[in-house]
Formats: C-alpha cells, structure tokens, sequence
C-alpha cells in the first residue's frame, strides 16, 4: 500500500482511482473505506474497486470523520471496531455528523443485537468481515438503491 498521505487536508492510508477500460460499464462514484486492519482495508478494496471509480482508504476514526468531511464520499464501509469509545457506535457518530450519508459497517460480530444496534444508529447495511467477499458487492448495490442489506449468516437470537 502506498505511504500516507495528505489529500485536501485529509491524511488518507490511500486513494485510488480505479481505470476502466472502454465498453466496461461506468463505475460509480466514490466511497471512503474504514478499518484498522491492513489486509482487511486491502482486501475490501479490490472488492469495492469493481464498483467505484475512486476508493479512498482511511485506519482510524479521526481520519475517517474528516474525510468523510472533506470528501463527502457517495458511501462510507467502516469497521464497527473503529471506534475510539465503546460508548459510541461509530455507526452513531457518522450518522449524526453526516445524516445523509450511506453507511455499510463491516463486522466480525454476527449477533442480532449487535447487528440491530447499528441499524438503529443510521447504518444501512452491515456485513460480517467473514462474508465479505460474498455479501459486500450485494450490500452496496442495495444501500446504493435505497435499501438496506444484512448479511444473511447473522445469528438469529
């Protein structure tokens, strides 16, 4: 991954802009990828890379919350983990600075509860980190309609 840097005043892990070939259908606009964990941020991205022309990557909350800022990103796919407190579901800290943006919150927790409270917090979609290769391109295509998207393998309790 290339080394941090700053991008409109954001210090951003990376930021990709995603070439297309001509004739492959237009990717979609842009989403800010959150998660403290390399390989996870890595993996999700060459996911989120068939979908979206630029994919900016951040590792922490305080990065997140000012590019979403800054970049005002058509979709935001955080991990649940991210967050600094464990008071604050960071689901809920994003929804009440930016209340209109689309939210994927990415999860190792597959329990109802845990998935119910982020929903309630304003995401729209939650996926487990374990499902990801399956459910995330799902997930986005349902948030970015409109909808929202669990994964399926979330434990019914």
């Amino acid at each position: 991954m290339a080394a941090p840097h700053r991008l409109r005043g954001v210090t951003i892990a990376a930021h990709f802009v995603v070439k297309h070939a001509k004739g492959n259908t237009m990717k979609q606009g842009r989403v800010l990828l959150a998660d403290n964990h390399q390989n996870m941020l890595e993996g999700v991205r060459n996911l989120l890379e068939s979908t979206f022309e630029t994919v900016f990557m951040v590792a922490d909350e305080a990065s997140l919350m000012e590019a979403a800022e800054k970049l005002n990103p058509d979709l935001i796919v955080a991990d649940l983990s991210l967050a600094v407190t464990k008071e604050i579901n960071i689901a809920r800290r994003l929804k009440t600075a930016f209340p209109n943006i689309k939210l994927i919150i990415l999860s190792v927790h597959d329990e109802q509860a845990a998935v119910r409270e982020c929903i309630e917090a304003g995401a729209c979609g939650v996926v487990l980190k374990r499902r990801a290769v399956d459910d995330l391109i799902p997930a986005v295509e349902a948030v970015l309609k409109g909808n929202t998207y669990v994964s399926p393998s979330v434990v019914q309790t």
